[in-house]
């Protein structure tokens, strides 16, 4: 009877035991969703149907309110690409811990604008010629990069790469960094819009709204009506 107790006690206490390791996996997986796969987005928002680009150029604030001002683009958020940690986080990519740049993802009407415009206006909305940097930005998350999905868009990227190293806009070679697409995770929402929600913050004055207005200069066509 004794000893019958002692087992029931230690199968009771081993169950206890597992459920509170299970318990403490799943609390540290939700508290990891400040940032989630970009196919939660797409489903959530309805936006399966539109095609789709992964740029890094810098600081994501930047980048995002620059491609917002574009005709044809749908929407674009900010986040993270090109590393191996999942839910990776800002303190994390920050400190390079991760191997992710910041990143944007795209989502476009083809029927309005095509992927080869797309990249003309990424080579514009940030300097493609500094290693690991942009401006005030150092490090390796701050790297310029292109993640590719098809081989059609690989062509083209290296067509507007070479295009652009021949032209006049910069006097260094280009030094993006073109990959293979592997995953988007979705930044932190304290990210998203920041531009739009932060117009008067330093950074977003000395160093987001030179790159943006450089983006309206250069195509003032393509500019959104609302932001002209």
């Amino acid at each position: 009877m004794r000893f019958s107790t002692i087992i029931l006690l230690s199968l009771s206490f081993n169950i206890a035991m597992a459920c509170t390791s299970q318990e403490a996996q799943a609390i540290k997986t939700v508290e990891k969703k400040g940032t989630y796969p970009v196919a939660e987005y797409t489903k959530k928002n309805k936006l399966d149907n539109y095609a789709t680009a992964v740029f890094a150029g810098g600081c994501f604030w930047c980048t995002e309110a620059a491609f917002e001002r574009i005709k044809g683009v749908v929407d674009v958020i900010s986040g993270y690409s090109g590393g191996d940690e999942s839910y990776p986080e800002y303190g994390q990519v920050g400190a390079g811990e991760t191997g992710h740049a910041e990143a944007i993802y795209i989502y476009y009407d083809s029927s309005i604008i095509d992927y080869e415009t797309l990249l003309e206006v990424f080579f514009v909305a940030h300097d493609p010629t500094t290693l690991n940097y942009q401006g005030p930005d150092y490090g390796e998350e701050y790297r310029s990069a292109i993640f590719y999905k098809t081989r059609e868009e690989k062509a083209l990227i290296d067509k507007v790469i070479k295009r652009t190293n021949e032209g006049p806009l910069y006097p260094n070679p280009i030094v993006t960094q073109v990959q293979p697409y592997k995953e988007f995770w979705v930044a932190e929402a304290y990210h998203q819009n920041y531009y739009e929600l932060h117009p008067d913050q330093g950074y977003v004055v000395r160093v987001s709204r030179p790159k943006v207005l450089k983006v309206k200069k250069q195509f003032p066509y393509l500019i959104k009506k609302k932001y002209k």
